[in-house]
C-alpha cells in the first residue's frame, strides 16, 4: 500500500483494513471531527457523528438554543436518552461493519468489542484547543475557554455516574485499568492509537491513522 502524499483535497486514496469498524474520540478542539470525516472517506466507511446527532435532538426538543454557536453539553438532555443512543452505537459496533463512529464516548463504548479500532485524538496544548474552538464558534478566547472546560467537567460528572457499572465491566474486569484508577473515558490505555494534533496538520493526522489501519 502507498501511504505517502495522502491528501484530503486530491482524489481519495482508498485504504483496505481488516477492522470491521473504527471509533474516534477526543475532547473539543483536538481535531476528532475533522479526522473522522476524512478517514471515513478513505476507508469507504459510513461516517456517524454522535455530537451532530445529539445537537439536533437537543435543538428539536427545546433543550438547546440553535442561535448559540458553541456546542451543547450532555447535561442538556435526559440521561435515559443519552444511554439509549450510546447503547445503540455499541450494538452497531458489535453487529455491523463499515462504520466510523466519532463521539466523545465512542471509544469507551467500543471497549471489548472485537474488530473495532479505537482512535483517541488529543492536543497536548490546551491553549491551542481553545484557539481552535474560538475560531470555529466565532467567540472570544475567554468564552471558548470557559465553555470548553465547564462542558468537559459537566459531561465527565454525568457520564461517570451513568456508566459506573459499565466501566467496571468493560474496563476494570478485563484489567485494562484497576479499581483504583479514576473513571476517565479519554485515558490512552483504552485506545489502539493515540494521535497528538498539537504539532500535526490535518493531512499528517490523517496519514498516521491510515498507516495504523492499513497495517492491520
Amino acid at each position: 500500500m502507498i501511504y505517502s502524499q495522502i491528501s484530503m483535497s486530491e482524489s481519495m486514496v482508498k485504504i483496505e483494513t481488516n477492522f470491521a469498524n473504527v471509533t474516534i474520540s477526543g475532547l473539543p478542539g483536538a481535531g476528532s471531527t475533522t479526522l473522522g470525516k476524512h478517514l471515513a472517506q478513505h476507508l469507504n466507511f459510513t461516517y456517524h457523528s454522535g455530537g451532530d446527532f445529539m445537537r439536533k435532538y437537543a435543538i428539536d426538543n427545546g433543550y438547546f438554543d440553535p442561535k448559540i454557536s458553541v456546542h451543547h453539553s450532555a447535561t442538556d438532555y435526559p440521561a435515559d436518552f443519552d444511554r439509549k443512543v450510546d447503547y445503540e452505537m455499541r450494538n452497531n459496533l458489535i453487529n455491523k461493519k463499515g462504520y466510523l463512529f466519532e463521539s466523545w464516548l465512542s471509544g469507551f463504548l467500543a471497549q471489548q468489542v472485537k474488530g473495532t479500532f479505537k482512535i483517541l485524538v488529543i492536543c497536548s496544548d490546551d491553549s491551542v484547543r481553545v484557539d481552535r474552538i474560538a475560531n470555529r464558534d466565532d467567540v472570544t478566547i475567554e468564552e471558548a475557554k470557559k465553555h470548553i472546560f465547564l462542558r468537559e467537567q459537566r459531561n465527565l460528572e454525568k457520564w461517570s455516574e451513568m456508566y459506573r457499572t459499565e466501566w467496571n465491566e468493560w474496563v476494570v474486569k478485563p484489567q485494562t485499568l484497576t479499581m483504583k484508577d479514576p473513571i476517565y473515558f479519554w485515558g490512552e490505555e483504552l485506545y489502539d492509537l493515540v494521535i497528538d494534533t498539537y504539532k500535526l496538520g490535518k493531512e499528517e493526522t490523517l496519514e498516521k491513522a491510515l498507516q495504523a489501519l492499513g497495517k492491520s
